[in-house]
């Protein structure tokens, strides 16, 4: 029945995608996109509405429809719902604790536990506590989903609700979010300085870009205002991702927190327009990172000396993924980037096709908890696609992929690694 629900959505709304022109029929001019090939999906969405799509692309769109239904009835989220105001006094300010810093011991002496201390990935549940960072996941996966939603079916009703869950966490007066992270993964009984908490909007803040572009192709329920609204609301951010003091010592960084700055820095600046800027931060990141992060034989030393390397070497490139595919849409191909080490972006992704396909035993690096080698499924499909990496495309047909359903084939983009929305 789900299943001709959603056929029944796509055949009606096929309208929205051929347009008549002199007898014939022309698909739709592609959406302006960020970390997204526009082309692409209208590609996939024709075929999607002539009947010719493959199967994982009508299995990927019901998993996608799948999570735009759920967040149908869940939300909308604000930062005003936590439970306590930041430092500022100001709820409309972000705020989220450090999630690998514990308290040393908590006693009748030392009531808060000072000082904290660090335990690399292992999550301290009293950071959980904030809702900031729990809702900002759910609310952003949210608005990509509903989007993305409409954008394959035409049904207003998905397009109204992301508009409603952007408008409440961005733009409505007395429910949104300062255009800053001054306050994002603080460390109880410190007051330093620190830029470490930006990750928690870097790490997927860019899929909002896409969000915002799939809208403006003439949602319903996204109007004018709501557009040069959040180019305002973006504006403001992108400021003070260039030139606050977390954000200098942010983009300071050398290892995925760096990548996550200027990635996410470029998407913004693209979608503004400001395509001379996104073309500086790629071309810089290439030249000053790769020689960095990227080892000559693929490997990422700073990321495999994580107590959690698996995960961390995936994030990483997750972000280069988006990075590359940014590149493509403002004319840099990061994936034949070579450094002055003999590196290439393929290089360092195929240094993880032993982990994929066989897990810990692949892996000669620590990694504590899960192992999920499903992870590495979108930065796999992006080596294939766009490097022609022919080892990549083989690992996908034998690793597990992902066990909410891999949705690659629609939203064709590497994927923050945050806990799926639910």
């Amino acid at each position: 029945m789900r299943r001709l629900r959603v056929l029944g959505a796509l055949a009606l709304s096929a309208s929205m995608l051929l347009v008549p022109v002199s007898g014939t029929a022309v698909a739709a001019s592609p959406p302006h996109t960020v970390i997204t090939d526009g082309a692409k999906l209208a590609g996939i969405k024709q075929a999607l509405r002539s009947g010719h799509a493959s199967k994982a692309q009508r299995d990927a769109l019901k998993a996608v429809l799948d999570k735009a239904n759920t967040a149908l009835t869940a939300g909308p989220w604000s930062v005003m719902d936590k439970p306590s105001a930041p430092p500022s006094g100001d709820k409309h300010d972000y705020m989220s604790q450090a999630p690998y810093w514990w308290a040393s011991e908590k006693t009748p002496e030392n009531p808060q536990g000072c000082p904290y201390v660090n335990r690399d990935g292992q999550r301290n549940p009293e950071a959980d506590a904030i809702t900031d960072h729990t809702y900002r996941m759910w609310a952003w996966d949210a608005m990509y989903y509903l989007s993305l939603a409409w954008y394959y079916t035409g049904d207003a009703k998905y397009a109204k609700r992301a508009a409603l869950d952007i408008r409440t966490w961005f733009l409505d007066p007395a429910t949104k979010m300062n255009p800053n992270m001054t306050y994002s993964q603080i460390v109880p009984c410190r007051t330093t300085i620190s830029g470490t908490g930006i990750i928690d909007s870097t790490q997927s803040f860019s899929q909002l870009l896409d969000t915002f572009a799939l809208l403006d192709g003439g949602a319903p329920g996204w109007s004018g205002k709501d557009r040069s609204g959040i180019k305002a609301w973006l504006t403001q951010y992108l400021d003070w991702m260039q030139t606050s003091p977390q954000a200098k010592l942010e983009l300071a960084a050398t290892n995925n927190h760096g990548t996550f700055l200027d990635m996410q820095n470029a998407t913004i600046a693209a979608y503004l327009g400001k395509r001379d800027t996104a073309r500086k931060i790629v071309l810089d990141a290439e030249k000053n990172r790769f020689p960095v992060q990227f080892a000559a034989d693929g490997s990422q030393p700073l990321e495999l000396s994580r107590t959690m390397s698996w995960h961390y070497v995936n994030f990483n490139l997750t972000a280069w993924g988006r990075m590359a595919q940014l590149g493509k849409n403002l004319g840099i191909d990061v994936w034949k980037y070579k450094a002055a080490n003999g590196v290439t972006l393929r290089k360092v992704v195929d240094q993880l096709i032993p982990g994929a396909l066989q897990g810990a035993a692949g892996w000669p690096h620590q990694q504590i908890g899960v192992f999920d080698q499903s992870i590495a499924a979108d930065i796999f499909h992006a080596a294939a696609e766009e490097a022609h990496d022919s080892d990549a495309a083989a690992a996908l047909k034998k690793m597990p992929l992902p066990a909410g359903g891999d949705t690659w084939p629609v939203r064709v983009s590497c994927f923050p690694l945050d806990p799926p929305l639910k």
